[in-house]
């Protein structure tokens, strides 16, 4: 089950982590490789624990690990580093990315960021956006009402869909679905007293 709350912001904030994806290689008698993945989407991880600053910080994340049940049920992550449709240095817009082509009939839309670099890109979807934060245009001119967020499940529902042909984007922030992975947080306290942090990983659930 997923529980629709943010682990604390500013407890995320000086956490460290990222995206990572399981590459097969073999390596054949000729010395060629041959590489191959089984993941169609790369997967984040981080560890929580970096961001604990005082013992009532250690306080607030142990509450927040009961209540998930350590493994058990998932929530939201704010990604400092990646949060946002845009540049980290820029404010969302509605043309920051693409969402897909209106045919006259379709009214829903997901919304995804585009990774871009030289002629390789890879298209990741955002299913946790922020609420109120989705800012949407047709063809290049924001549209200010019409559509819907689900913010469950990261899609644009238009009242009316658009038109055949017309170009739907647009810009907001995000949150990653992630879960403990871990079901025990250690700490001495005596220790945690002296700099000794606790390491609490993180990781990146499909929903």
């Amino acid at each position: 089950m997923f529980h629709d709350v943010r682990f604390p912001a500013r407890l995320s904030f000086g956490s460290t982590g990222g995206p990572e994806r399981l590459t097969e290689v073999v390596t054949l008698a000729s010395g060629h490789e041959e590489r191959n993945t089984p993941w169609r989407h790369s997967r984040r991880r981080y560890d929580a624990g970096l961001g604990v600053q005082t013992l009532d910080d250690l306080a607030e994340i142990v509450a927040f690990f009961e209540a998930r049940a350590a493994r058990l049920h998932g929530f939201r992550w704010k990604d400092w580093a990646d949060h946002k449709s845009c540049r980290p240095s820029d404010v969302p817009r509605a043309t920051d990315q693409w969402l897909g082509t209106g045919d006259g009939a379709k009214g829903r839309f997901a919304l995804t960021k585009t990774y871009a670099s030289g002629t390789a890109s890879y298209v990741r979807p955002i299913t946790k956006p922020a609420a109120e934060s989705v800012v949407v245009a047709i063809d290049g001119t924001a549209v200010p009402d019409g559509f819907d967020v689900d913010t469950s499940n990261g899609t644009v529902v238009f009242s009316e869909p658009p038109a055949a042909g017309a170009k739907v984007t647009a810009g907001f922030l995000f949150d990653v679905p992630v879960r403990f992975d871990t079901d025990a947080i250690a700490v001495s306290v005596a220790g945690f007293a002296a700099g000794e942090i606790p390491s609490i990983p993180v990781v990146e659930i499909r929903a």
